[in-house]
């Protein structure tokens, strides 16, 4: 425990109800989003060699971080604990405010995929209301805080909502793979095999390497929830190391099935898996059950990743909170359910903020998209943290038991250092559709140093408070 943490026995107490398989869920419905297959897929074959370069250097070193870490700090709050742990609680706050707040505009995103999926896959009358302002407005900041009350009513309840779409997600990308393998039986590959040599960097392609890594974070959720394991010792491990394998192979084999089914000219219009289905079928009126059915179940691994990623960045806020280095009212716990249920009312609203913002007008439209850019380097920041914890211990004098031994923990700290570099800075690389180089890399640039310049004077402000 860090200096500034409050005794143990002060600490709200959390219910346990996080088993093995729960854990390998959550890791799933975090980390594998299907519907951005089709947009990594669409830079061409040499995707395949940034997901396995990322498997190889970003996700096994993130599995391995993980589990040495929550082995080592088994607490609630998880990368924002460890980070304490290692460089004291200044860093603690500052990774813990890039985890969250990368979160909080994560989860819009989220939900805005429902609407491309009522509009792709139902009925004419259905896909109508997705146009309807109103009616998408109330979509998604519904099943945004049914999905909070779900979570303040207890992991017991809101888990189950988190392991149904895991498998929704599971489910998904196991009829993706299918019907791609039917495809290339049929037709043949949609590339050569040619096509897969590496002639050359391009560095528009290579910025998809951060969308990559976006994409791969997640295995660090569980622990955040570390006082609501069961028996965290051993459940941690076996939640990471199944939930990581099941996420790198469902992205992995989903791209490279996409990839040789259809052909990339036609993967660049895909704008999610419900199209992609589509092309490939090329069903009738008659197979139409066949997409609905799909689409709900994507609709459940949605519904699954929102409460997922909602309930794990609230305890970051409710540890902060407990630490008073954010207001003390998101350290409380729910007299009934015994839930940090202030913390994940505070992230729904702000969430649900960010929802009403694309609502408003063309300026407020692009400042949100603005902040979704600048998500991906939040979260390398939190990730640069997360490395560089592990790498302090791995290289320290007095190491200590450990899960790992010291070898295998060096080379997860240094490839993860550099897969997270490497993934921050390409995430500064315009995309082709930018007007202006130079007024984009301004942007990012005064976005990023701003928003963490916020997280240093609260955390000045709440130190002057603490210490008075």
């Amino acid at each position: 425990m860090s200096p500034g943490a409050p005794p143990t026995e002060s600490r709200p107490q959390l219910k346990r109800a996080l088993g093995p398989w729960d854990l390998t869920f959550l890791s799933v419905v975090a980390i594998a989003n299907l519907n951005l297959v089709p947009v990594v897929a669409a830079n061409g074959p040499i995707t395949v060699w940034l997901w396995l370069f990322a498997l190889l250097f970003f996700l096994l070193p993130q599995g391995i971080t993980v589990i040495e870490l929550a082995h080592r700090y088994p607490a609630e709050g998880g990368l924002y604990v460890w980070t304490k742990e290692a460089f004291g609680d200044f860093h603690g706050f500052m990774c813990g405010w890039a985890y969250w707040t990368t979160n909080m505009f994560y989860l819009p995103t989220l939900l805005f995929y429902l609407g491309g999926i009522l509009a792709y896959a139902g009925p004419k009358s259905v896909a109508g209301l997705a146009e309807n302002r109103a009616f998408f407005f109330l979509l998604t900041v519904g099943l945004l805080w049914l999905t909070a009350l779900l979570n303040v009513r207890g992991l017991g309840v809101g888990k189950w909502v988190n392991n149904s779409g895991g498998l929704g997600t599971l489910i998904g990308a196991v009829v993706l793979v299918g019907l791609a393998t039917s495809v290339v039986w049929r037709r043949g590959f949609a590339l050569p095999a040619s096509s897969f040599a590496i002639r050359g960097l391009d560095w528009s392609i290579m910025s998809s390497f951060g969308v990559i890594c976006f994409g791969l974070v997640g295995l660090e959720l569980g622990p955040v929830m570390g006082d609501e394991i069961r028996n965290p010792r051993r459940s941690v491990p076996q939640g990471v190391l199944w939930g990581g394998i099941l996420s790198g192979l469902i992205y992995l084999t989903a791209t490279l099935a996409l990839l040789l089914a259809v052909p990339q000219q036609e993967v660049k219009v895909v704008q999610g898996v419900l199209q992609a289905v589509d092309k490939m079928t090329a069903m009738g009126a008659g197979a139409r059950w066949m997409l609905t059915a799909l689409a709900v179940v994507l609709a459940v691994a949605i519904a699954g990743s929102s409460s997922a990623w909602l309930g794990g960045s609230a305890r970051i806020l409710f540890v902060s909170g407990i630490d008073r280095y954010m207001p003390q009212a998101m350290g409380k716990v729910h007299p009934k359910y015994a839930t940090p249920h202030i913390a994940i009312l505070t992230m729904t609203i702000l969430s649900s903020l960010l929802v009403s913002m694309s609502f408003i007008g063309a300026s407020v439209k692009e400042a949100y998209v603005t902040l979704l850019d600048l998500a991906v380097v939040l979260q390398m920041i939190s990730y640069l943290y997360l490395y560089a914890t592990l790498a302090k211990v791995a290289f320290s004098k007095n190491f200590g038991d450990g899960f790992y031994g010291k070898a295998r923990l060096q080379f997860a700290a240094i490839g993860g250092l550099v897969a997270t570099i490497v993934g921050g800075a390409v995430a500064f690389v315009p995309p082709r559709q930018v007007a202006s180089v130079w007024v984009f890399e301004l942007k990012m640039v005064c976005n990023c140093i701003g928003f963490m310049g916020i997280a240093a004077v609260l955390f000045w402000y709440y130190s002057r408070r603490r210490a008075g």
